[in-house]
Order: structure tokens, then C-alpha cells, then sequence
């Protein structure tokens, strides 16, 4: 006699079924699939969205300046973004999709300026 992988109940049917229900077979591969070690892509990623979700509380009117601290303790990681962009002035912008972000220090203390993703910045 075979047993469902998920839950263990009596099978019926075909010889070489495995799962009793699709939700079995699902929940079964979902737990195993949590289980496994996360890939470099998956880690990155997910640094990426939570980057992108952090400037975006920060920044609700397009422009914010916020400490250095206040994000890192968030999750913050500056070492993780999709792409650059060089203003004018020389200033490097660094974003995470359409949020960016900058370094600097005011009054001794380091800080982030945030920007939202303009259209005049594709030229």
C-alpha cells in the first residue's frame, strides 16, 4: 500500500501516484522548495526589494534627506542597486528601480539623500 508524501493518507488509484490531491502535491513542494538554501539571484533580489521598499517610505514627497542609521537599521544595504546615474554637477545617484539615493555628510553626520526617478534622467 502507497501513501501521499504530504499527508500520509491511503492512496488510491494509479500505481506510481504519489500525492492524494493537488493541494497535496502543492503543499508538498512548496515545504520542500522552504527548505532549500536560497539561491545568489534569490538573495539579491530580495536585498533589491527591500532596498526599494525602505527609500520608498522614506521618500514620500520625491525628495528626503534621512540619516545613514535610520535606514541600515531597517535593512538597508547601498552596496545593492540596479543602476546609476551621474547629474550636472558630477553627483553619482545610485537607485533601486525608480528610487534613488545618495551619500552625504551634513553637520558631521551621514545622512542619504533620496530622489525619485525622473524623466529628464534618461538623457
Amino acid at each position: 500500500m502507497k501513501y501521499c508524501l504530504a499527508c500520509g493518507e491511503e492512496l488510491e488509484g494509479r500505481v506510481d501516484k504519489k500525492y492524494c490531491s493537488e493541494y497535496c502535491k502543492s503543499a508538498y513542494h512548496y515545504e520542500r522548495n522552504k527548505q532549500k538554501e536560497k539561491t545568489l539571484f534569490k538573495k539579491i533580489d530580495d536585498q533589491l526589494k527591500l532596498n526599494r521598499k525602505i527609500l520608498r517610505k522614506y521618500n514620500t514627497a520625491g525628495k528626503a534627506t534621512v540619516r545613514k542609521t535610520v535606514l541600515h537599521n531597517k535593512g538597508f544595504n547601498p552596496k545593492y542597486f540596479t543602476h546609476g546615474w551621474r547629474a550636472k554637477n558630477g553627483n553619482l545617484w545610485l537607485f533601486c528601480y525608480e528610487y534613488g539615493f545618495m551619500a552625504k555628510t551634513e553637520n558631521d553626520k551621514d545622512k542619504y539623500v533620496l530622489i525619485t526617478w525622473q524623466p529628464y534622467m534618461e538623457k
